[in-house]
């Protein structure tokens, strides 16, 4: 189902990697799981400064080439790349095991807060806990941002390019596709007249027989279980309209989660009515401030949406629902990974698509800094207003919506990571600590 030796393929280039036991893997696949806070933004921050600084298990253009791979794709960006990564360490398995422990951790988390809002509603301590917690992925967020731009972008071209692409998508709501497919063929642009590296005939092919192998496995994979749902429920029934509308959304969304969730909140509220408008902010505010990738809320809707169609069987129904839109979620990242990493290598090989794989890496600075701009707006704001004058589209925050606590916990974040140089591990535990403190005396 994949290349025959990914590790062979890993060590090509000269450059300085390591690789690590499988166990050793697992343990530090567990840690980005379980401290993966932050959307696609943190996630990718958290894992740079592991994989690349840290532990030197993949090197920095690799893990920049991987990384434009995973934003063309459907899906959560953050936990695709580390499928990748674990694939190119120890195969399928440590693919697999890198995707799961990406996302089980989190998913758990999701699954008890979801029983106790359909039970209890919102939780005044928990919504504490997680205002220190987006405090200090903020600034985590923001230390990540600027070692990947000092790092990606080499030269001014790279700069502008990121800049455009950060105008585009903030200031005139420029899809992403299309801003990744401009740089894209930019790039080309750049690139012609550039000759192959004399070791590009060394890198292995793929044979085609076996990407459809991979390919033709994981639909079975993905599809099996939810049409035995449907054919066991009924087609009528709520986990296989959920099963039908999470695979749709895994296949036609592109720009990562923050283009899953515009799509999604829309028709969840208004098409399907599983959800109304404010219990689906709730759900966008715990997925964003709970460990694992972003489009986790897809849980809590299946949980949701199961749980009030359930009657006497809520909880085990609600428990279906969650399970449903978890695998119509991430058994395609799988299939996506498994059946095009193989490729990147021969497509870093190819001079004019490396050029053009160089200039979307410079758009995607841009759009991290815009994730973390809106990151950024939606911590420390508790408004913004929409500014719509064509072609302007953008939020700016409402200045006297300011919130204190956050404000003060992120700065405290940026002064524990930047001058004390704290781990990760402990601005979130300072942070996280001081907010339920913070609640408890009624500050």
């Amino acid at each position: 189902m994949s290349i025959a030796s990914p590790k062979a393929a890993a060590s090509m280039g000269g450059h300085d990697v390591t690789t690590p036991t499988f166990a050793e893997a697992l343990r530090v696949w567990l840690k980005i799981g379980l401290l993966s806070f932050g959307g696609p933004a943190g996630q990718i921050a958290l894992m740079h400064k592991v994989l690349v600084d840290e532990k030197k298990w993949i090197d920095e253009p690799r893990y920049l080439s991987a990384l434009n791979f995973c934003m063309l794709l459907p899906g959560p960006e953050a936990m695709q790349l580390a499928t990748y990564v674990g694939w190119r360490l120890h195969g399928l398995k440590g693919g697999l095991a890198a995707g799961l422990l990406f996302v089980i951790p989190g998913a758990l988390v999701v699954l008890a807060l979801s029983i106790a809002y359909a039970a209890f509603g919102k939780l005044p301590l928990a919504e504490a806990l997680f205002i220190g917690v987006k405090a200090a992925v903020l600034a985590i967020v923001v230390e990540a941002l600027l070692r990947v731009a000092k790092r990606a972008l080499k030269g001014n071209l790279d700069w502008i390019i990121a800049g455009a692409a950060f105008v585009a998508i903030f200031a005139f709501q420029v899809p992403f596709p299309i801003i990744v497919l401009a740089a894209a063929l930019f790039g080309l642009w750049r690139g012609r007249g550039l000759k192959p590296p004399a070791n590009a005939s060394a890198i292995a092919t793929v044979p085609f027989g076996q990407t459809v192998r991979t390919v033709s496995i994981w639909l079975v994979i993905w599809f099996a279980p939810l049409l035995g749902l449907a054919s066991f429920f009924g087609v009528d029934h709520v986990l296989a309209k959920l099963a039908l509308f999470f695979s749709k959304l895994a296949i036609v969304t592109f720009g990562g989660a923050y283009a899953v969730l515009a799509y999604m909140a829309q028709d969840v509220v208004q098409t399907y009515g599983w959800l109304q408008p404010g219990e689906m902010l709730d759900a966008l505010g715990l997925a964003e401030t709970t460990p694992g990738p972003l489009i986790l809320v897809t849980e809590f809707v299946g949980y949701v949406a199961a749980h009030r169609y359930g009657g006497w069987s809520a909880i085990p129904m609600g428990m279906l629902g969650a399970l449903v839109a978890l695998w119509a979620t991430f058994a395609p990242c799988f299939l996506w990974i498994f059946a095009g990493a193989p490729y990147i290598e021969r497509l870093n090989s190819e001079p004019r698509l490396k050029s053009a794989l160089a200039a979307v890496t410079a758009a995607v600075v841009g759009v991290i800094l815009n994730l973390t701009v809106w990151f950024a707006l939606n911590v420390l704001f508790k408004q913004l207003a929409k500014v719509n004058a064509w072609p302007l589209s953008l939020e700016l925050p409402v200045l006297a919506s300011a919130d204190l606590r956050a404000v003060a916990l992120a700065v405290l974040a940026f002064v524990l990571l930047f001058a004390l140089h704290r781990g990760i591990i402990t601005t979130l535990a300072i942070c996280g600590g001081l907010a339920v403190a913070w609640h408890f005396v009624g500050a």
